[in-house]
């Protein structure tokens, strides 16, 4: 074993957690700062599974079935973090966490069909069942995501709403990389990425990490209403 494997996933699990440490003392406690805290929780999380499974060796099944329960409450949440974001509130929202807990329902059942097939400083291949059918309902939330942001930016007349949706923008356009990448290369024949593709895509989401701790400390500004009259506030 490399003893460098899951050293990248460390730091940047290391430099998320500060990230997070930083939105609890200076963020304002509403529902769409939390939303990007708990957001920023997973990711710090995620990695620190890789980290384990890489460096320490503890690579069971069960350590990536855990991981993959970690990042798929993660694009459905995003959806969510929009919805505060446009004080749309509503009990039936929570429908859009079906497609990623029937997943997890299911992997509970299929546990030692995970496994990590390889390791390096950067990322990790897993092997998992119903591969090209979980993609889809993965990335799914993210193109609605990039879609309903970009109607956003478009249309949005509050200023402050409008920047907001321009940095959640810019960091789901950043962690689509690796998805554009890794279809456009399983449609030439080539599948290696897609093993990797969760993995890599989860080192993007640092750039999206950062872009909610931007939004979080924004969305906080002059939060006792004396700084900006237009201050936007939800409990």
């Amino acid at each position: 074993m490399d003893s460098w494997n899951g050293i990248g996933s460390l730091f940047i699990a290391c430099v998320e957690l500060i990230l997070l440490v930083n939105l609890l003392i200076f963020t304002e406690k509403n529902r769409f700062n939390r939303t990007s805290m708990l957001m920023v929780l997973l990711l710090v999380i995620y990695q620190t599974f890789e980290f384990l499974m890489c460096w320490a060796g503890i690579n069971a099944s069960f350590m990536a079935y855990l991981a993959f329960v970690d990042i798929s409450i993660l694009p459905p949440l995003n959806l969510i973090l929009l919805f505060r974001l446009f004080k749309y509130e509503n009990k039936i929202l929570n429908l859009i966490f079906i497609p990623a807990v029937s997943f997890i329902v299911y992997y509970a059942f299929t546990v030692d069909q995970f496994a990590v097939t390889s390791c390096t400083v950067l990322y990790a291949s897993y092997n998992y069942p119903l591969g090209e059918l979980y993609g889809f309902f993965y990335y799914l939330p993210i193109l609605i995501t990039i879609m309903v942001l970009v109607r956003a930016v478009q249309t949005k007349k509050d200023q402050r709403i409008k920047f907001i949706s321009k940095v959640l923008l810019f960091g789901n356009i950043i962690i689509s990389i690796p998805v554009v990448v890794g279809f456009t290369l399983m449609f030439s024949g080539n599948y290696v990425f897609i093993s990797r593709m969760e993995s890599i895509m989860c080192k993007f989401a640092f750039i999206y990490a950062v872009c909610l701790s931007i939004v979080s400390l924004y969305k906080s500004k002059g939060k006792d209403g004396r700084d900006n009259p237009e201050h936007i506030s939800d409990n």
